[in-house]
């Protein structure tokens, strides 16, 4: 997709490039005007020459006109294209990155929006404008070389100063950008925890985060401006200068006879559209870092992820799912999460993963469903490694319910259906029934079609769990991972949460849930103990269901209240 974005730039900005020369050609007919009527029409009082060469200037001006309107017209539709064309790739490989955890990755959006506004910019029209210098210095050689030599110079020291401006503010630009993304991400973050904060009175804590990150990155941003600024404003100096050298001595050169009043001028013209490109370049310079920057994380983000690789569509699954020695070391701490954890579960069982806190479950729930990967061993769906599964099709086999359940500013109905347009009514409704939300949705008044907020109004945390759970059994699944499910739920809740995984084991699903609480313990086939990242016990629920509590009569119990859900 980059090499796509990349080619349809390269074609329209050599498009732009060869309109862009025939731009700063046309031009010159200004130049030749006046050194035409310094030169001749006033010399010899000709009224026809006078009137031919008008003209002939006008429609050199129109065309001028009119192919800047087509280079600037290709710009735009370039600007769009592109950002249309990356757009969905870039939000698709962010999604993907950002699966961890961080929103750090749906910044390079904001990256993608400076990229089109460089391209639709006057820094990038400038910066195209300067191969046609060596055209305006043949001009000014042909005038006279005493004249040709000043601007060459001229041109030389203001080239001198582009690269002095590129060296002394491609630091500060860059830590600048870097401060600033951490602003913005930590903005982010307090809109995201605006409740707690308020509720706390943590927010004079999080603006002086946000403000100390804030000022770090205009401190930055002011010393690389500072310095651009007064480079800039030698290069203007340089080139007020060697306009004052071109008239100085093109009247000495006048004296002498070796030039006209008129060339003197024309020369002095042609000279200050060379040399306005490099001394344009310096001026906009801290913007075209910017774009550089924005790109080279647009590339980074793009070239790194997964989606980029074709991956074979495999028979649907059946469920069956196989972990194998997984150990998990994140970085950069090398503080090992799971150690040597494998288990088996065939189509349609259930297991519940217990354990304390910081042991590894929502972390081990992650890696089930595709989230993370282990730093070794595998875990593998249908004897297929995870990796090598098509995302998209691996997403449509699997559910899965986070502990902190998050749902679209959608219907319930949407939000049941994933999203996703081609969501039949009647999938919907047969993952509600699964749930068993069906009699909570009918107690809305818009029912399945209740809008649902930005913030998750008007549902409760039970509700929006309840909503969520049936999103994880929406298309039918054939593998579903539930962190925590039950910690939102009333006993109603808890109840119904059991019957789902009684008809998910009906359906042939296998059921993974991270839990706690002894009612869902009840409710599976399998329990697994965690305890520092290693497997302590695992077994038939009957088995572990008494070590777990301490007392033999809780599997009695446990049966019982199985038999009546079933019932």
């Amino acid at each position: 997709m980059l090499g796509r974005g990349l080619a349809i730039v390269r074609k329209s900005l050599i498009t732009v490039a060869l309109f862009s020369f025939a731009v700063n050609t046309l031009v010159l007919a200004v130049p030749i005007y006046l050194f035409q009527i310094s030169d001749r029409v006033l010399t010899s009082r000709s009224m026809d020459t006078l009137v031919m060469l008008t003209i002939v200037v006008i429609a050199a001006l129109v065309m001028h006109v009119l192919v800047d309107i087509v280079r600037r017209i290709i710009l735009m539709r370039t600007a769009v294209e592109v950002e249309s064309k990356l757009g969905p790739a870039v939000l698709s490989a962010a999604a993907k990155a950002s699966q961890n955890g961080s929103s750090r990755e749906f910044q390079v959006l904001g990256d993608l929006q400076q990229l089109r506004s460089f391209i639709t910019g006057p820094v990038l029209l400038t910066m195209l404008d300067a191969p046609v210098t060596p055209l305006y210095l043949l001009a000014v050689f042909l005038v006279h070389p005493y004249l040709g030599f000043i601007v060459t110079g001229t041109g030389l020291i203001l080239l001198i100063i582009a690269y002095v401006n590129q060296r002394v503010t491609a630091g500060p630009f860059s830590l600048s950008n870097t401060f600033g993304l951490r602003a913005t991400l930590q903005a982010d973050a307090m809109a995201r925890n605006a409740g707690v904060l308020n509720a706390m009175g943590m927010v004079p804590e999080a603006v002086q985060i946000w403000g100390r990150e804030t000022r770090e990155s205009l401190k930055t941003q002011v010393l690389a401006q500072d310095r651009n600024i007064m480079l800039a404003g030698v290069s203007k100096l340089i080139r007020l200068m060697t306009q004052i050298a071109l008239l100085g001595v093109g009247a000495w050169l006048a004296l002498k006879g070796d030039l006209t009043g008129g060339m003197m001028i024309a020369s002095s013209i042609v000279a200050s559209r060379a040399l306005a490109p490099i001394e344009g370049t310096i001026e906009g310079w801290r913007s075209f870092v910017q774009a550089r920057t924005a790109y080279n994380r647009i590339r980074g983000l793009l070239q790194s992820s997964p989606l980029n690789f074709e991956r074979l569509r495999l028979p649907r699954p059946h469920g069956l799912l196989t972990v194998e020695r997984v150990l998990y070391v994140p970085p950069p701490n090398k503080q090992v999460i799971l150690n040597g954890v494998s288990f088996q579960l065939n189509p349609g069982e259930s297991m519940a993963i217990v354990g304390a806190s910081g042991t590894g479950k929502s972390t081990l729930g992650r890696m089930l469903v595709g989230s993370i990967f282990p730093t070794a061993g595998s875990i593998r769906l249908d004897m297929m490694d995870l990796r090598n599964w098509d995302p998209r099709q691996f997403g449509e086999s699997v559910g899965y319910l986070p502990q902190d359940v998050q749902l679209f500013p959608a219907t319930i109905k949407a939000n049941i259906g994933r999203m996703r347009e081609d969501a039949s009514d009647e999938a919907v409704f047969a993952a509600a029934e699964l749930a068993d939300i069906h009699e909570m949705v009918s107690n809305f008044t818009l029912g399945y079609e209740t809008p649902i907020t930005v913030d998750g109004s008007p549902l409760s945390g039970g509700q929006k769990q309840r909503i969520g759970l049936a999103r994880a059994f929406f298309g039918d699944p054939k593998l579903v991972v539930l962190d925590e499910p039950n910690s939102n739920l009333d006993v109603a809740g808890e109840v119904a949460l059991g019957k789902a995984l009684i008809r998910a084991k009906k359906k042939g699903i296998t059921v993974v849930a991270i839990t706690q609480r002894p009612a869902l313990l009840r409710s599976v086939d399998k329990i697994m103990v965690l305890k520092n990242g290693t497997v302590q016990a695992m077994g038939k629920r009957d088995e572990i269901l008494p070590m777990i509590s301490g007392q033999a009569g809780k599997a009695v119990e446990g049966a019982n209240i199985l038999d009546s859900l079933q019932g």
